[in-house]
């Protein structure tokens, strides 16, 4: 008998296998617009029934956005735990996209491994599903593709795709940001999923701590507190544009609160944060003592406890927060938005120093 596809290393009935066990977890996401199931060549969605669900929209716009994962899966990998890990991909691609003002519609993944494990592949799927439930985001599709030799044996990677639709008098965009606003900090659930290339070689290379590891303040070992998942603010962000007037909204990922405030702030004005205002949750700490990382490096690289910012008029400040409140995260003032001196000024300052 002549080689097959199994032979060279791919296999058509897993993967099937696989398509059949994603059908009952998107059914759990499945919201209005969704057309059809899981298995066609391609994901249908109306819109028609989410405009009028609104009462109408003058001028609808569709928000788009794509991320991964990140060497968080290294994480995964090494502790055979892959059912948080599609949370923090659905949260790192819904965050994004409400930013805008945006509500989620529908999100699709990508998978990819050298040799498919069902098991592995179907806890994975049923995180991205759990993050689409939290997301408020329906999952409509995806790919799982089975690439021998490309891939370490046991090792995986993740892409996601999310679409999002806002009205554009209610877009979201930082224009009307003014002097005098305040920026409230939404706190994030430690690393999310960014800067995990650094936290590795702190804390498991150079300072050698086995993923069992007790830190003090964590409470949790080490390997968990890093799996620990993404925050979703799809809730965060709904309840604040009805508490108050929203000028901007950031999603603090790579870059850190330096490198992603001013992707939404005008030229003309900088952020001044005040680090005394929020907790660092304690594996930042931990990170810079055992790596001697310096403080610039550090908030370039993580959230630093601020998952997400939120730009506000003063008088505003009080219902929002309390609108945070009410979905159960926790939420500060944590500085100001000033007039920006020159050209060559920073356009982040945090606690009187300069960060960017």
């Amino acid at each position: 008998m002549g080689l097959t596809y199994r032979d060279a290393g791919v296999d058509i009935d897993r993967a099937e296998a696989l398509v059949d066990k994603i059908k009952s977890f998107a059914a759990r996401t499945r919201g209005p617009g969704v057309i059809g199931d899981i298995g066609g060549f391609a994901s249908l969605f109306a819109l028609k029934p989410l405009i009028e669900a609104a009462g109408g929209m003058e001028d609808p716009l569709l928000v788009s956005g794509t991320d991964g994962v990140g060497t968080k899966l290294k994480i995964a990998f090494a502790t055979k735990v892959h059912d948080t890990v599609g949370i923090d991909l659905a949260a790192m691609c819904i965050n994004d996209v409400v930013t805008t003002g945006a509500t989620p519609l529908f999100f699709l993944d990508y998978f990819a491994t050298g040799r498919l494990d069902v098991g592995v592949a179907e806890a994975v799927v049923r995180g991205i599903a759990e993050g689409c439930v939290r997301g408020r985001c329906s999952l409509v599709g995806g790919e799982t593709a089975e690439l021998p030799g490309l891939y370490a044996d046991g090792e995986y990677d993740l892409a996601g795709f999310v679409v999002g639709l806002v009205d554009r008098p209610r877009l979201v965009d930082g224009r009307s940001v003014a002097a005098g606003d305040v920026i409230i900090g939404v706190a994030s659930h430690g690393l999310h999923a960014n800067g995990f290339s650094l936290a590795r070689k702190v804390l498991l290379d150079h300072a050698g701590l086995p993923l069992h590891a007790d830190l003090d303040g964590v409470g949790q070992p080490l390997g968990p507190a890093l799996l620990t998942p993404t925050a979703l603010y799809t809730d965060v962000v709904q309840a604040m544009l009805t508490a108050g007037s929203v000028r901007a909204l950031a999603h603090i990922t790579g870059g850190g609160l330096p490198g992603n405030l001013p992707r939404v702030l005008p030229e003309a004005v900088t952020a001044h944060l005040h680090r005394s205002r929020w907790t660092e949750p304690p594996i930042f700490g931990h990170i810079r003592s055992l790596g001697a990382v310096a403080d610039d490096e550090m908030f370039r690289t993580f959230n630093m406890g601020i998952g997400l910012t939120a730009v506000v008029p003063a008088d505003d400040a009080p219902a929002v927060l309390a609108a945070i409140e009410a979905t159960q995260e926790t939420a500060t003032v944590i500085g100001d938005i000033r007039p920006r001196a020159d050209r060559d000024a920073p356009r982040v300052v945090i606690d009187g120093g300069p960060a960017s």
